[in-house]
């Protein structure tokens, strides 16, 4: 009865936290059709405004950095079961995301905004590519493990438990990092900056090389000099030539 209950879990923790995410890209994107958008909020007090946005941030970076550490997966396994350790991460992930969305504060100022269709559309483009590469670049490593499902599966036919592994295909022959390339590209490619979307960007941007040094830890911890070779070889985020 566990073992289906977990599955239970896992799935609705999947759909969570996958909804989190797609809301939070619509929420960048600030499309029409969405009930909330990063741009669609009335500017408050600025001081208000920055600290709750800091702190929003800063909730979901503690959340992300401090879950995904191996020390703190061995302490929280012994309260939760392994099974669905990463399914509760993917939970909460997808919640912290939608109250972000919902309690963004506007900041009153526009940085840019191109009026020129071309170059409207370009920027478009690139933020939409941004999280096509995303996308892409968790099934190139196995986007079911890093959002639970293959944990709660394995579990219900008793799977052996995967090796920890990297891969060097396609986007990963760029950058060591491609899911969190596309993100930046994501949030900072868009024909209209607010100031309120210019905050975002920059807190998000702090955050991901804050979460990448403590990641890169890890990767190294556990790979060895497999890993160590492949950063000497391959740059962390920007897909330029060594």
């Amino acid at each position: 009865m566990s073992k289906i209950l977990y599955l239970i879990y896992g799935g609705l923790a999947y759909a969570i936290g996958m909804g989190g995410l797609v809301f939070f890209i619509l929420f960048i994107g600030s499309w029409d059709f969405m009930p909330v958008g990063i741009d669609s909020a009335i500017p408050s007090s600025i001081g208000i405004a920055m600290a709750m946005n800091i702190g929003l941030i800063a909730l979901f970076g503690l959340q992300h950095t401090i879950m995904a550490r191996p020390g703190f997966k061995k302490v929280w396994t012994t309260i939760i079961p392994e099974p669905i350790e990463r399914s509760s991460y993917v939970l909460l992930s997808g919640i912290i995301m939608l109250v972000i969305c919902l309690n963004w504060r506007a900041i009153d100022g526009v940085v840019w905004d191109f009026e020129n269709s071309a170059i409207r559309t370009l920027f478009w483009a690139l933020h939409l590519s941004g999280w096509v590469i995303m996308v892409i670049a968790t099934f190139l490593i196995n986007h079911f493990e890093l959002f639970g499902l293959s944990q709660v599966w394995g579990n219900f036919k008793k799977l052996p438990e995967p090796e920890v592994a990297y891969t060097e295909k396609f986007l990963y022959k760029l950058v060591r990092h491609p899911i969190q390339l596309g993100v930046l590209i994501g949030i900072w490619f868009t024909p209209t900056m607010s100031m309120t979307h210019l905050h975002l960007s920059i807190l998000m941007t702090v955050y991901v090389f804050i979460g990448l040094h403590y990641e890169e830890i890890d990767l190294t911890d556990s790979l060895g000099d497999q890993y160590a070779d492949y950063k000497t070889r391959v740059r962390k985020i920007i897909p330029l030539p060594k």
